[in-house]
């Protein structure tokens, strides 16, 4: 990814900083350290390639680098790196997935995906595929969805 600056970006969580909590911000966070706990944000959030993140997080777009567990909810956009590893689900309007992404969980994409959700509860709904990426890994199943 292009470097976007202090503008894309504003707040920044170091490589040398470990956070532990809950965690806001408006515009842009670049995750740099280890953050665990949760994040709430209708801006825009990049985990860094050498950051470590155990998480949910709720945002206006995510872009992963690094190693995330944790369920990822996302009002536009998920991007996931070819260095990203991530361990959860996902749920955001639009995906893109790099080669060599590694990536184990539930996707829910689409304009519906994250409509009709409750606040801060990413993964709320059943998933509608099962998807396990990166060496080893079977091909996407869809998953059935019980009788209501």
């Amino acid at each position: 990814m292009a470097d976007g600056g202090n503008q894309e970006f504003p707040t920044v969580l170091g490589p040398d900083a470990s956070f532990k909590g809950e965690l806001s911000f408006e515009k842009g966070l670049r995750l740099m350290g280890k953050f665990e706990g949760k994040i709430n944000s209708g801006g825009r959030l990049h985990i860094a390639r050498e950051a470590r993140m155990n998480a949910d997080a709720d945002s206006g777009a995510i872009i992963v680098e690094g190693e995330v567990k944790g369920n990822l909810t996302a009002a536009d956009r998920i991007e996931l790196k070819q260095t990203a590893r991530l361990e959860g689900d996902l749920r955001a309007t639009k995906l893109t997935v790099d080669e060599g992404a590694v990536f184990s969980g539930h996707v829910t994409v689409g304009p519906e995906a994250v409509k009709n959700r409750p606040p801060g509860a990413p993964g709320a709904q059943r998933p509608a595929v099962s998807v396990s990426m990166g060496p080893g890994a079977q091909q996407a199943q869809p998953q059935k969805e019980p009788v209501k």
